[in-house]
């Protein structure tokens, strides 16, 4: 008699949760009711293993956070929290690991310093903003992209023995037979990925005229040393005599821009807004709309007296001298933003610096707004601001 063959099939390997695709996806998946083994793979490529372990695990997308911690076998389990200790939220375990997340939603203009605590101890953390962008603020499919053109390093005369980089955003709408609005930038190495897109998106919707956007920058002496603080914290004409002189005509070369001064907007944040405020304020016949946000209008330039930085521009807007020749504050339009957990450091206090900067220009009865947040020396309520803000600043202009 033949043995009979019993064929029994392989018990299947338990799947794997794929990693996740996404913000949104993540945010889902440690929503979920229960948070189970398999997440802990994706949780892990997600955030890294290292950041983990450390208590660096965190990721946000406007008002929406993630957490994710390891702990040791035995620690209690973990809490997030902010450091005054107004927020705590536990955070949730997966399967039976020792692995822990939260997926939660944060109401806007929250802004504080967070860690992980693990019983007694703070473990990663670091500064927390949350911000709702609009959608005008990110990249819209079906909108006209403008160009954005890398230049031949700059080989400036003003600032004799420095060199920058600097790039031109000619929108889809230029029309080379009608002058073109003119925006300058400072640190453009840094904004210009996300100012790009708010351009294409509000001059395609004819809320703020065609503008070509110059971003610039820093310069740099040989051996790299970096000249951003002397350019723009110094509180002088010589940097918008570079912008003046040098940026603008080379740009008009090619581009047919705006000559008047209502058709052109100088922007920057930190030592940048500053050099913004400054070039319009030296040069309202230049450039007449501004762009601050979390401006150093603080003492990190002192000149020959040492105490002489941009600390001093509130009692300049004070003085009736700072207006024109008929007794009337320049013609500039001014628009500053700062948060309440800016820096505070022996150059000054930057969220009191901006509030005497406001408190100033509505003593001089300027044309100007003020932002002030709860967020830290970040650019990130600017950017959820930026595409109000443009719309404020251009809204007598034709579009």
């Amino acid at each position: 008699m033949l043995p009979i063959l019993l064929l029994v099939p392989a018990l299947a390997a338990p799947a794997i949760a794929p990693n996740f695709t996404n913000f949104d996806d993540a945010f889902a998946r440690l929503s979920a009711k229960k948070l189970s083994d398999d997440l802990l793979a994706p949780v892990a490529a997600y955030f890294g293993m290292e950041n983990l372990k450390k208590g660096a695990g965190y990721k946000n997308d406007d008002l929406r956070f993630l957490f994710a911690i390891e702990t040791a076998p035995g620690e209690p389990e973990p809490t997030v929290s902010s450091d005054d200790g107004t927020w705590t939220q536990k955070l949730r375990r997966i399967g039976k690991t020792n692995v822990f997340a939260l997926a939660t939603t944060l109401p806007e203009l929250s802004g504080f310093r967070w860690s992980y605590r693990v019983g007694e101890t703070k473990r990663g953390g670091g500064e927390l903003e949350a911000y709702a962008y609009p959608a005008d603020a990110k990249k819209q499919p079906g909108i006209p992209e403008g160009k954005l053109i890398p230049q031949e390093p700059w080989k400036s005369k003003i600032f004799d023995g420095t060199t920058r980089d600097w790039w031109i955003y000619v929108p889809a709408q230029y029309d080379p037979n009608k002058p073109a609005c003119v925006a300058v930038i400072q640190d453009g190495q840094w904004s210009r990925g996300y100012w790009t897109p708010i351009f294409d998106n509000l001059i395609a919707k004819k809320e703020i005229p065609v503008t070509i956007a110059i971003f610039l920058k820093p310069g740099t002496k040989i051996n790299d040393i970096d000249n951003r603080s002397v350019e723009y914290d110094t509180v002088s004409d010589r940097y918008p005599a570079f912008l003046a002189d040098e940026i603008l005509p080379e740009v008009g070369k090619r581009y047919n821009l705006r000559q008047d001064a209502k058709g052109r907007m100088v922007a920057g944040l930190s030592s940048g807004g500053i050099c913004a405020f400054n070039a319009a304020w030296q040069r309202p016949d230049v450039f007449h709309k501004v762009v601050s946000w979390i401006g150093s209008f603080t003492n990190l330039q002192g000149g020959p007296t040492g105490v002489a930085g941009g600390n001093t521009y509130p009692a300049i807007i004070r003085d009736r001298r700072g207006w024109n020749q008929q007794g009337e504050p320049k013609n500039i339009r001014v628009f500053l933003q700062d948060g309440a957990n800016d820096l505070d450091n022996k150059a000054g206090n930057w969220p009191l610096s901006n509030q005497q900067m406001a408190k100033a220009l509505e003593f001089g009865k300027y044309d100007y707004k003020f932002a002030l947040g709860n967020g830290f020396h970040s650019d990130k309520h600017g950017r959820a601001l930026l595409p109000d803000t443009l719309r404020w600043l251009w809204r007598d202009e034709p579009k």
